[in-house]
């Protein structure tokens, strides 16, 4: 056996995913067996993310239940103690982040595999109206994450529907320095909380193998 350290909310974000999943789902109300399950750690659509620019930025998670895809923002205490009154403000980047790629899952068809030209020239005028952006370029790296994210999401969760695409916060706690997760969230978006007082060691989240 050996261990690994992790620091952060990307540490607490993989082990949630690794161990907690199954209180995740619980507290999200769905009933999917974790085999069901698809889960992408720290999916990539570009960094920039600025106006005109077709990147918008990395969830920290996307998880795919049987019927509902969850894109996922986490949030922690930064080690201190949180008041449950106090509120989690998300940038206007992040929001437009869920947005749009919400606005993906919904128009990407699996007729348009392995043709991404087609389905730019199909949707960039909405795209732009929408968003004042444009739709990845063919060939490039993002519409090449975009095509394979999407693909897998539309062959998992079948007839994905407005509503069966969920914005979440894994907002991380640790109740042993008293510390407590806020009582609401921002507009649209589901809270989940999770103590990780049991799995840290100094300031690092500890892995086990």
């Amino acid at each position: 056996m050996y261990r690994m350290f992790g620091y952060g909310e990307d540490a607490l974000t993989f082990w949630a995913l690794r161990n907690r999943l199954s209180d995740i789902l619980k507290q999200l109300k769905d009933q999917t067996a974790l085999p069901d399950c698809l889960v992408f750690f720290r999916p990539s659509f570009g960094r920039r993310g600025g106006a005109g620019s077709a990147e918008f930025g990395e969830f920290d998670a996307i998880l795919a239940a049987s019927k509902n895809a969850y894109l996922i923002e986490s949030k922690w205490d930064g080690l201190r103690r949180w008041d449950a009154r106090a509120r989690i403000l998300l940038g206007e980047a992040q929001k437009l982040r869920h947005q749009v790629f919400s606005w993906y899952l919904m128009h990407w068809d699996p007729e348009y595999s392995s043709d991404w030209k087609r389905f730019k020239e199909d949707h960039n005028t909405e795209f732009q109206n929408r968003f004042g952006k444009n739709v990845a370029r063919a060939g490039r790296l993002l519409s090449r994450n975009l095509e394979f994210v999407l693909t897998k999401i539309n062959k998992h969760c079948s007839r994905l529907k407005p509503e069966n695409i969920k914005n979440v916060i894994l907002f991380f706690y640790n109740q042993e320095r008293n510390s407590s997760p806020p009582s609401t969230a921002p507009d649209d978006f589901s809270m989940v909380p999770l103590d990780y007082s049991n799995v840290i060691e100094g300031h690092f989240v500890v892995f086990e193998k």
